[in-house]
């Protein structure tokens, strides 16, 4: 009988995504939306198909954000990394430092104690890793600024996990009323009944473990596998590989998302790193999925149902205040041009890591069973909401911002027969454009940036105005006689956009 009811409810929530996603995907709702829809649907308070073991699930699927940590750390290689530490604990740890406070603040004014305000802040500042990243690779999105910043601000709140789950009895002692005898913090660290410097050194011996077997020794045992041509034993010790350093990590007190990414960096020079993600793809793309099931199916519509305004208005508070932290720091950092908007959304919603962090503080008697069953409901809910808020960001912030910044109307783009169209008029652009035109080759250029077109007309070039993502611009300009087409903007997501537009055959993108 157990068997024919795990069975079942695999059945279940294999339907529910393969139905839900495609249908998603279809009206332009993205795959994670799809995923928190289906979860609600076959919810316990829907149709009651999964029950109400969704919590159980969504710890078991975790493990695959752990394994979307590593695959992106597969394709990071350590001097990128190094050139982000600006961002990561710069940007990061000012995000978590300042949305803890405001959240605090806020959360004192609604007459919590200042212990659990501290707690409520430190908790609900962090974002969700799984729905960003998911977000970000689905959308193409994590190698442009806002996505990179963002990346790095999930970066430092999982270095911050440990610190503010080890700072959450301390609060509790507060109450008064506090029982670690059975605190699940000796679960989360092995080593948490040690003294700090001993902690601190098996910490650093683990790490420079991982490092050096990642550089010198995985590579020879990667061979020795792939030479016996058994494609299972290697997908085996693929995922030895990430459940042993996900382990390693769990029981040193660090974030198991944090261990397995640190070991695809490692391993992002190897030369079987693109077998490697290969292999981890599909059980990181399965897992998410039944995680974000999970969450949907975990919202409490009971709880919601007894004072639905109330919550809504809880949700959106903390939306709004995250929001307005992170579009502030976002401009701190320099984030330009619609950037920082979506820096904004996509950071928004409350973390995966919440539910593990508000259980652990009702277990301390930090929170009562009511605080904290609204907390999870808010943290859920904002959740669910973080695919709309980019939604409307790409339908309706977007294009008012864009229509705001760029003050010049378009140039109507004269047909052209130059063999040569510049796409991107910027640092690279004006050097390539310069050469050429030095040797007398005939160059059509458009530039989208309305404020770069003034300064360079001042200077004597001549160039348009225009959008080059929309193909009637291109055509206008002769794409299609066009021997070689340049592209050289720096928002990397319209190049990306570009080159995947057809053009002939005989026109060399570049």
């Amino acid at each position: 009988m157990h068997n024919q009811d795990f069975f079942f409810q695999a059945l279940i929530y294999l339907l529910a995504a393969v139905i839900s996603v495609p249908l998603a995907k279809k009206l332009g709702l993205g795959s994670v939306l799809g995923y928190l829809l289906a979860g609600t649907i076959i919810g316990p308070f829907v149709l009651g198909l999964v029950g109400n073991g969704a919590g159980s699930v969504m710890h078991f699927a975790e493990f695959g954000v752990v394994l979307m940590l590593f695959v992106i750390g597969l394709e990071l290689q350590p001097s990128l990394l190094w050139k982000m530490r600006r961002s990561i604990f710069g940007l990061g740890g000012l995000q978590v430092l300042f949305t803890s406070l405001v959240i605090a603040a806020v959360a004192i004014l609604f007459r919590f104690k200042l212990n659990q305000s501290i707690a409520i802040g430190l908790i609900l500042a962090l974002s969700s890793t799984a729905i960003v990243l998911q977000t970000l690779t689905e959308k193409g999105l994590l190698q442009n600024v806002a996505g990179r910043s963002a990346f790095s601000v999930l970066l430092f709140q999982d270095i911050s996990v440990v610190p503010i789950l080890a700072l959450i009895p301390v609060l509790a002692t507060l109450n008064g009323n506090i029982n670690l005898d059975n605190s699940e913090i000796t679960k989360i660290s092995g080593v948490a009944s040690m003294p700090g410097w001993l902690q601190l050194l098996i910490i650093v011996a683990v790490l420079s473990f991982i490092v050096l077997a990642g550089r010198f020794i995985a590579r020879h045992i990667f061979r020795l596998i792939a030479e016996t041509g058994l494609h299972e034993v290697f997908t085996a010790l693929a995922l030895l590989l990430v459940i042993g350093i996900a382990l390693a990590m769990d029981k040193i007190g660090l974030s198991p998302a944090l261990g397995t990414f640190i070991a695809g960096v490692v391993l992002a020079d190897n030369e079987y790193r693109h077998e490697l993600e290969i292999t981890i793809n599909p059980f990181k793309g399965l897992l998410l999925g039944l995680f974000f099931i999970s969450v949907g199916a975990s919202i409490n519509f009971n709880l919601f149902a007894e004072n639905p305004f109330q919550i809504l208005g809880f949700v959106l508070l903390l939306i709004f205040l995250k929001f307005t932290v992170l579009l502030i720091l976002g401009k701190v950092f320099r984030l330009r041009k619609g950037y920082e908007f979506l820096f904004a959304f996509l950071l928004a919603q409350s973390s995966e890591f919440s539910f593990i962090m508000i259980s652990f503080s009702k277990q301390n008697h930090l929170f009562d069973d009511k605080t904290a069953g609204l907390l999870l409901l808010v943290a859920t809910l904002s959740m669910a909401i973080s695919p709309l808020l980019l939604i409307f960001n790409d339908k309706a912030v977007s294009p008012i911002l864009s229509r705001w910044q760029n003050k010049l109307e378009y140039d109507e783009v004269e047909e052209s027969e130059n063999p040569i169209i510049i796409a991107g008029f910027g640092r690279f652009g004006l050097v390539i454009g310069r050469l050429l035109l030095a040797n007398n080759f005939k160059v059509t250029i458009i530039d989208s940036n309305p404020a770069n077109v003034e300064i360079l007309r001042k200077f004597g070039f001549s160039l348009f105005y225009g959008d080059v993502t929309r193909p009637q611009v291109l055509e206008k300009a002769g794409i299609k006689d066009a021997k070689l087409f340049i592209l050289s903007m720096a928002e990397y997501d319209d190049a990306l956009k570009i080159s995947k537009q057809p053009r002939p055959k005989d026109v060399a993108l570049r």
